[in-house]
């Protein structure tokens, strides 16, 4: 079994000493394997994530198309795991001249898993609203990019992100299979969809006050998907999928976003 867990930190906004020992405290409790981050803050002498998970794991920050977060730092995507990462690449998705302001990246580095090779990849798309045409350029840019790292080294699959993007968008269609783009088609699961059908799922909710905007119109924006292969379904069986960081301790909320958790096995047939 293998454990994923994607969550946007919300960087050091809102009263981060109380939200830092919540995320400490829960992730202590999860206990992840790979570790998809998102917004993300890395200083000269300080790194956020290695603050919120201690010292069991192998971190990898974003450098290309870093944003500047004032005297916080900067601001980008950061992926840990409790194996090391192997041959970590970005893809600059930085796709139009629209895209300049964000940190947008996808993050890859292949994984040897309990489960097999894992290629995981840290997605981070553009996040405005009118930009759902960069987000569809932004797929594939990353699905070819997964196609290009598995050429000579077959594995496993995982995506794990915040798309900023709801299942009926078409870069989320993309990914699941429903929809081609750039002449181009691939399928990844939704693990969230495989284990909880029906359920809305939202994990960028006005149930959350740390939510700006409350009728922002994306709800589910957050993901773990999962590769799949010819004549099957997933390449890695999904055992379970949850949120997490979806309720306040003792008053404090994680994240402005909920985390998605799942829990990923070889198929048992």
């Amino acid at each position: 079994m293998m454990r994923v867990l994607t969550l946007n930190l919300w960087g050091l906004g809102g009263l981060w000493p109380k939200r830092r020992s919540v995320l400490v405290d829960g992730l202590r409790q999860l206990q992840p394997d790979l570790v998809a981050f998102q917004e993300t803050i890395v200083r000269p002498g300080y790194d956020q994530v290695a603050e919120v998970l201690g010292a069991d794991y192998h971190i990898a920050h974003q450098s290309l198309g870093l944003v500047a977060a004032s005297e916080k730092g900067f601001h980008g995507v950061s992926t840990a795991s409790r194996w090391p990462l192997i041959n970590v690449r970005e893809v600059d998705l930085h796709v139009t001249p629209r895209t300049a302001d964000f940190p947008c990246t996808a993050l890859m580095a292949h994984v040897r898993t309990p489960v097999g090779d894992v290629l995981f990849v840290n997605h981070l798309p553009s996040w405005q609203l009118d930009f759902e045409y960069e987000r569809e350029l932004q797929a594939v840019a990353t699905a070819r990019a997964i196609e290009a790292a598995l050429a000579g080294h077959p594995g496993h699959v995982v995506v794990a992100d915040d798309m900023d993007a709801d299942p009926t968008a078409t870069s989320i269609r993309f990914w699941t299979g429903r929809h081609s783009l750039s002449g181009m088609s691939v399928c990844y699961r939704d693990a969230w969809e495989s284990r909880n059908p029906g359920d809305p799922g939202h994990t960028y909710t006005p149930d959350n006050p740390l939510v700006v905007v409350p009728d922002w119109p994306f709800r589910r924006i957050d993901y773990i998907l999962v590769s799949c292969g010819a004549h099957r379904g997933t390449t890695l069986e999904i055992a379970g999928c949850q949120r997490v960081f979806a309720e306040p301790v003792h008053g404090v909320w994680a994240s402005d976003h909920f985390g998605v958790m799942a829990d990923l096995a070889l198929p048992s047939k």
